[in-house]
């Protein structure tokens, strides 16, 4: 009686980035549960709970809005709406891309333990983010009806532009949790490049305002656009044009697409340098 002998062929595996699409997939309720878990652990010891998410981004806004609007004499209708508009999209952003590098450091004892998809602690970040987000928009529309700002059609854009953001926050948190993960001084390293990308990013005040000979330098920024394309339709009442959607596109994918094969090209160390 013959047997077949089945041979594994490792050529036939997908690739490496598809392959850990796949793991996530099959892992999903895992992404749940760390998700559920961020949320539980940031707001458990809070005495305002939850409400501190709201409460946060308000009280940011009414300082800017004090200094910048007041102090500087910043032309913006609406300044409020403005730029607590911007700071929604932004606090996403650097929230978490820092939470999915400092996941993949603070969770090195469980890679060592169990296997589990290795860029679940990315996907998690931006599931707490997402969350944070929705609790976000409850004082953009209170502050925007209180001072008479119209809510447009325009938003029923936001779901894209918020899959676009997150899609770049997605690329750059696994580029970042690969970085950290070689270098330690990473994360502080960030938090300065943080600082510096925010006020380069035109949260706090207006696209007009940027000397024209630093236009083309202001327009090499990913930020410009992701933040445009979610604050147009919320403060202007407008939805941006297809070329702003394209670039911001553009950049989004092409983060993920680097950060993506940066990371998985590294998956089978991480378990051994964290």
């Amino acid at each position: 009686m013959q047997y077949s002998e089945e041979v594994y062929d490792s050529s036939q595996r997908p690739h490496p980035l598809i392959d850990e699409f796949l793991s996530l997939l099959k892992y999903r309720e895992l992404v749940y549960q760390f998700t559920a878990r961020s949320i539980t652990t940031r707001y458990k010891r809070s005495v305002i709970g939850a409400a501190w998410t709201i409460l946060n981004p308000l009280a940011t806004m009414i300082v800017l809005t004090l200094v910048f609007s007041q102090l500087f004499k910043f032309k913006v209708q609406d300044y409020p709406v403005y730029v607590l508009s911007g700071l929604m999209a932004w606090n996403f952003f650097s929230h978490t891309t820092s939470a999915a590098m400092g996941e993949m450091i603070w969770s090195g004892g469980l890679l060592n333990r169990i296997y589990v998809p290795k860029s679940v602690f990315a996907v998690s970040a931006i599931g707490t983010g997402l969350v944070n987000l929705g609790l976000s928009f409850i004082p953009l529309f209170l502050i925007a009806i209180v001072l008479g700002v119209k809510i447009t059609p325009a938003v029923l854009v936001l779901p894209f532009s918020v899959l676009l953001l997150s899609i770049f926050a997605l690329g750059i948190g696994l580029f970042l949790a690969t970085a950290a993960v070689y270098f330690a001084d990473m994360i502080p390293v960030y938090e300065v490049l943080l600082t510096i990308w925010f006020y380069a990013t035109p949260i706090i005040y207006p696209v007009d305002i940027i000397p024209k000979r630093l236009v083309w330098l202001f327009s090499l920024n990913p930020m410009l656009y992701l933040v445009q394309i979610f604050r147009d339709p919320l403060y202007n009442g407008v939805v941006p044009d297809w070329q702003v959607w394209a670039i911001a596109t553009g950049f989004a994918l092409t983060a993920f697409l680097i950060g993506g094969l940066v990371f998985t090209s590294k998956t089978n160390d991480y378990a051994y340098r964290i």
